[in-house]
């Protein structure tokens, strides 16, 4: 049997926050993989590929709201179905 799901094409850009304008629940219904200069990172909260950015926590700091304060790494950026 073939039970593959008709996945969304993954967007450029894409963001974990629903408050984001680049967040899209329908890629999130699928399990989502991130490789930063081949290697694998599992605390992306935010990508680009086209500009070649991560956005991943900055440790434990935190903003006045309690979100995580977010640091930039640049390099490149695979988005892939896992």
């Amino acid at each position: 049997m073939n039970d593959t799901v008709a996945r969304p094409d993954l967007p450029d850009r894409l963001s974990v926050h629903p408050r984001s304008p680049h967040y899209n629940a329908a890629v999130f219904e699928h399990d989502i993989g991130i490789r930063l200069n081949g290697k694998e990172r599992f605390d992306v909260e935010e990508y680009c590929i086209s500009e070649g950015w991560v956005k991943v926590p900055a440790g434990k700091a935190v903003d006045r709201r309690g979100n995580a304060l977010l640091i930039s790494i640049k390099g490149t950026v695979e988005a892939y179905y896992r």
